[in-house]
């Protein structure tokens, strides 16, 4: 009876150095969310359909609303080669094996051996032959291993949450290079013709020269021209270069082993809609991930207040005991034990040097940086939002001023040449309007890649995930050398 009042005495007296509970902070923060975006992106009359806000649900194949079968082999060839989508999905199934593993400490432990154990002394010797099968078990009292195994599957969630953020990542860094790639394809192709033209011009200025109605300074004029568009299309075609190497090695492969053919960009003009505000949060992993991360660092603290309380461990063997191996199966020999071999059932902290208090104050001042991550991330999501809103409304505005200035370029560049054949006119007139017209058709083709990589972003932004049926590409998107 001395002994039990002893141990109800020392528990009380943990109990009280503890001087503190197992509560855990919340596991989700509270956001005052705007209502709408800055930015409003223009419906489609109900076309688009939004998905259901699950960061875990599958965004289906969302480039297809692009109608490019090309662009979805690519985005297809990358979900299966890329490496950093392997290592993604590598630390994932790391974050599950390491969740089992803690999660373990919850059961049942069960060891089984089988050995002699010989003793004696100046007298006599003796060899006692065991078959022992132990088992052990920790009571959850105050949360601990609950607190920690919730912890580790929050991690491996995360990892999971990682996992789909690489892969949107990846499929909208595969689609903004491919239609990169086709916007430099119909800006080379607009450079190769203008630099067509500007050999004729200088063939001309040469027989005009060499006939001596002109000066030589036509004809070096025509040379400079024709020399400088050469060397901007040089430009061009390494920037593609450039970025079909990117584009090898997010499909997993050397850029010797890949090359994207050359074919005009032809993308249909896709408006995404905005959606929700809060639906941001639940839509885009990398946010899940961030909360994963919150609610796991909450039950990592309460794992560490539960380390300030004592800790219950169940034992008992059972098995088969014998002086002579040829009877150590037999049932007369079985013996069994419940209990500690050595040590206490009900263990208690009475002074570690701080290592329990240091423990707790690093979950708290993690727990801490987890929300403000959590905070950080919303605000990161809320910026990719608006800014590609942003993009899509002023390239959408500043495509059609693009198509008026080319249409009064063309024009010019026409009235010009007219002029200086006829002799109504300098050379210097035809060059001006030429370098007009080339910068108006250069200026459209690039905004129109431009609000197609803006169209995937914003889509990344958003989460992915929608359906909508594909609308035709307009002429307002062909290559602009063909609309001459």
């Amino acid at each position: 009876m001395k002994k039990f009042n002893l141990t109800l005495t020392a528990l009380a007296a943990a109990l009280v150095l503890a001087g503190c509970s197992t509560a855990k902070p919340p596991d989700q923060v509270k956001l005052d969310l705007p209502t709408q975006y800055r930015e409003k992106s223009e419906q489609l009359d109900g076309a688009w359909k939004v998905a259901a806000p699950a960061d875990n649900a599958d965004r289906g194949a969302w480039w297809t609303v692009y109608g490019d079968n090309d662009l979805g082999k690519l985005i297809v060839e990358a979900t299966t080669s890329n490496p950093n989508l392997a290592m993604a999905l590598a630390r994932v199934k790391d974050a599950r094996a390491t969740a089992g593993v803690v999660d373990a400490d919850r059961g049942v432990q069960v060891d089984a051996g089988v050995g002699p154990t010989r003793t004696g002394n100046a007298q006599t010797t003796s060899t006692t032959y065991r078959a022992p099968l132990s088992f052990s078990y920790e009571v959850d009292l105050f949360g601990r291993l609950s607190d920690s195994s919730r912890a580790a599957r929050l991690d491996a969630e995360g990892q999971e949450a990682a996992y789909r953020s690489v892969l949107l990542a990846l499929q909208s860094d595969v689609a903004q290079l491919y239609f990169t790639i086709r916007s430099l394809d119909s800006e080379i192709d607009v450079l190769q013709k203008t630099i067509a033209l500007r050999q004729e011009a200088l063939n001309l200025a040469q027989h005009r020269f060499d006939a001596g109605d002109t000066s030589e300074l036509d004809v070096a004029q025509a040379k400079t021209e024709w020399a400088t568009t050469s060397a901007e299309l040089e430009g061009v075609n390494r920037e593609r270069a450039r970025n079909d190497h990117a584009l090898a090695i997010l499909l997993g492969k050397a850029p010797a082993e890949f090359t994207l053919a050359v074919a005009p960009f032809n993308a249909p003009i896709v408006t995404v809609p905005a959606g929700l505000p809060s639906d941001l949060l639940e839509r885009r992993p990398d946010i899940a991930q961030a909360q994963r991360q919150l609610a796991a660092s909450s039950a990592r603290i309460g794992a560490a207040k539960a380390a300030f309380f004592p800790k219950l461990l169940l034992t008992g063997s059972a098995g088969y005991e014998s002086n002579d191996l040829r009877d150590l199966f037999k049932w007369s020999s079985r013996s069994w034990m419940l209990g500690p071999v050595v040590g206490t059932m009900l263990s208690m902290p009475l002074f570690d040097g701080g290592r329990n208090k240091s423990n707790l104050a690093r979950a708290d001042a993690n727990y801490e940086g987890m929300v403000a991550n959590y905070r950080q991330q919303v605000l990161v999501g809320f910026r990719d939002v608006e800014d590609n809103l942003s993009a899509l409304r002023t390239l959408d505005r500043q495509m059609v001023f693009e198509e008026q200035a080319i249409k009064s370029a063309q024009l010019a560049a026409r009235l010009a040449d007219s002029r200086y054949r006829n002799g109504s006119a300098s050379y210097f007139e035809v060059i001006d309007a030429q370098r007009s017209n080339l910068s108006s058709q250069r200026s459209r083709v690039r905004s129109a890649g431009q609000r197609a990589v803006a169209s995937v972003g914003l889509i990344r932004a958003l989460g992915g995930g929608w359906e909508s049926p594909v609308r035709p590409a307009s002429r307002d998107v062909l290559p602009l050398a063909q609309q001459q």
